[in-house]
């Protein structure tokens, strides 16, 4: 069983890090300080190295421990959680480095990189998929410990709205509330908190957007200079991908935001219910869920459109 050799690993190892995907989600932040958690639980310590975040999720426990980086060249053992592709990984050196690693995550696409892989597609989120590990090694969880999943499965799930949620997504919030997890500020803070700067660039976004294919597209952008004049920081741009999807009559909802002054875009697509996105983000190398994925695409503002136009085209 991977479970029991993951738990070999840990009990094993004694230089750990735990590693996320790059612009982390409240998922990735989520799984990351509930792993540290769980290595804490089984009698390890373990660096948590996530370079940027958005500062919303510093109500997190333990968030005040989290790492841009590391003095420790190579570690035992190297996590990476709510990671599908090695490529994606923030501080990667340290996964590459490492003597051993695992993987821990609930992408469909996942590549299974790891010398230890325990992936489940099913659940909507990495931290529901901790949840079973945490059952499976008998460790109880803490209302600390449970804000840190509640939170991953409150944001990938979209406040329980998205497809993927089960039965067992629900059982576990309600076990949750009974040891005092408080859900409505979880929610506030992660949902329905935004920045200054998340505001100024949603004007923009708003502003910008452009309606394709009767209706069933939008597209829209921000740009480095945006960015620079709103005095955006990291993670001040989530959730402008969902402003498109949440019109009536859109299928696929497309937001491209230019990776620094680089002559590149990362592309964030949502989708309804036909149309999957990780599908068409897979040509470019990226992935994700059918209903919320994203890659890196070269080019001027129009050419990334037209490139990812000619694949949207195909499946509409």
């Amino acid at each position: 069983m991977t479970l029991d050799e993951i738990l070999k690993e840990i009990k094993n190892s004694e230089k750990i890090v735990i590693l996320t995907h790059e612009s982390p989600d409240g998922d990735a932040i989520g799984s990351s300080l509930a792993t540290q958690f769980l290595v804490q639980e089984l009698g390890k310590e373990a660096d948590v190295i996530i370079p940027e975040y958005s500062r919303l999720f510093n109500f997190l426990p333990n968030a005040s421990n989290i790492l841009e980086e590391s003095s420790m060249e190579k570690y035992d053992l190297a996590i990476a959680v709510d990671c599908a592709d090695e490529k994606r990984i923030a501080q990667k050196q340290y996964f590459e480095n490492a003597t051993k690693t695992i993987v821990i995550d609930h992408h469909g696409t996942n590549q299974m990189y790891g010398d230890l892989n325990f992936v489940n597609p099913v659940s909507p989120a990495c931290c529901e998929v901790l949840v079973g590990i945490f059952q499976y090694f008998d460790i109880k969880i803490s209302k600390e410990i449970g804000t840190c999943l509640l939170t991953g499965i409150i944001t990938d799930t979209g406040g329980f709205r998205h497809e993927g949620i089960n039965p067992e997504t629900f059982e576990f919030t309600a076990d949750l509330i009974r040891i005092g997890v408080n859900i409505p500020d979880i929610y506030k803070r992660v949902l329905r908190t935004n920045t200054r700067a998340n505001f100024e660039l949603a004007k923009r976004v708003s502003n910008r957007m452009e309606f394709l294919e009767d209706g069933k597209v939008t597209f829209t952008y921000i740009d480095a200079k945006d960015e620079e004049e709103v005095g955006a920081q990291p993670g001040d741009h989530e959730g402008l991908v969902e402003i498109g999807r949440d019109i009536e009559g859109v299928e696929v909802s497309i937001f491209i935001r230019q990776k620094e002054k680089e002559d590149k875009y990362k592309v964030s697509m949502r989708s309804g219910n036909t149309v999957n996105v990780s599908d068409i983000c897979f040509v470019f190398g990226g992935g994700g869920h059918p209903r919320a994925a994203g890659c890196l695409i070269q080019g001027t503002v129009e050419e990334v459109k037209e490139k990812i136009m000619k694949e949207v085209k195909k499946v509409l």
